[in-house]
Order: C-alpha cells, then structure tokens, then sequence
C-alpha cells in the first residue's frame, strides 16, 4: 500500500516544517528544503529526526542518471 495523497498533504518535515515528497522508488519521504530523507517502513512513514539521512545533490544527480 503506497501513501496516499492526502497524507503527503499533511505530512512535513519535523526539522525545518517544509513540505516533504515521496522519493520515486517509494522507499522514503525526502524534504525539499532540508533533503532530509525519512524512510517508509511497513507502509508507515517514521518522521523522526533521528532517523532520517541527509541526501546531497550528488546523489540526486547520480539516481537521476541510472
């Protein structure tokens, strides 16, 4: 069961409050500010500081490329 749309709408990000985006293979919520990554476990979001990765452009570079 993938997140819905209406959750997305709703959900920020707990570090900076800035709208988050759910990563194109599913697995995680990333934050368009802060590039935090938020992972997706058991079709649940866990939206906790301490659980997130930070994502830098490279990367982002990188998947778009493959």
């Amino acid at each position: 069961m993938a997140i819905s749309q209406d959750l997305l709408e709703i959900l920020a990000c707990p570090a900076c409050k800035a709208k988050v985006e759910l990563k194109p293979d599913g697995s995680a919520l990333k934050c368009v500010e802060c590039r935090r990554v938020y992972p997706i476990r058991d079709d649940i979001p866990v939206m906790l500081v301490d659980e997130a990765t930070i994502e830098d452009a490279v990367e982002d570079r990188q998947q778009e490329r493959t």
